[in-house]
């Protein structure tokens, strides 16, 4: 077995089980944009997804918090990404990503009741949507920081980067998705497949970020999701 590939190790279960979430969350939403499966495995499907996710975090953020040494950066400091510790960037992303993925668990199981009202689908389903979708941004961009010490630069070279730079598109595209499920006063969503869409291709990016994560040695660098986030939605 290659070295880089530690089946036991918390680097690779983090990995694979956002794999698995990043994977059932594509699923789902292509089969809502061109299946005929009943909106109930599509919304099991989403559930379940959502939990690898969370594992997923809980996982990566323990990892991180036990990684992490050293007194907390100044205030000063943190409006210059190249002088932040890595290891207190990651505590901080990871714990943000995996806000967001508690709250992608409220919104895909609440997702699966009937009969709700505009408001109802609104306050229950796409406010804890919007919500993680934000939080998947803020985790991802601290990540990107974390990775390149600057808000933004190139580093094709890098993996690290790339695992980044993938999520955070994943990211964007499940922030797309949140805003398009807003339902309308008539009961309408604003942007069904829109919605659907956006949330298959972030599902995609996080499943390259998560198999780009899975090789690796088990030092945690960051965010290495998405994830989520999953995200979700």
């Amino acid at each position: 077995m290659h070295r880089g590939l530690r089946p036991r190790s918390a680097q690779w279960w983090t990995g694979v089980l956002f794999a698995v979430g990043s994977l059932c969350f594509l699923v789902a939403a292509l089969a809502s944009l061109w299946s005929s499966a009943s909106r109930a495995t599509i919304g099991i499907t989403f559930f379940a997804g959502s939990i690898f996710f969370t594992s997923a975090a809980v996982l990566q953020h323990g990892t991180a918090i036990r990684e992490v040494s050293g007194p907390l950066p100044a205030p000063a400091t943190l409006r210059h990404p190249s002088t932040w510790p890595h290891r207190h960037v990651d505590v901080l992303a990871t714990l943000v990503q995996l806000v967001g993925t508690v709250l992608f668990n409220v919104n895909t199981l609440l997702a699966m009741q009937d009969h709700l009202t505009a408001r109802q689908a609104d306050l229950r389903v796409w406010a804890p949507d919007a919500i993680g979708s934000i939080c998947f941004l803020i985790a991802s961009e601290l990540a990107f920081c974390g990775t390149c010490r600057a808000w933004f630069a190139i580093r094709a070279h890098d993996r690290d980067w790339w695992i980044a730079a993938v999520n955070m598109l994943g990211s964007i595209a499940f922030g797309i998705a949140a805003i398009a499920s807003f339902v309308l006063p008539s009961g309408d969503v604003a942007g069904e497949t829109l919605s659907n869409a956006a949330t298959a291709a972030g599902a995609a990016c996080f499943l390259v970020g998560a198999v780009l994560l899975v090789p690796r040695s088990p030092r945690t660098r960051g965010l290495k999701m998405r994830v989520p986030s999953a995200e979700t939605t």
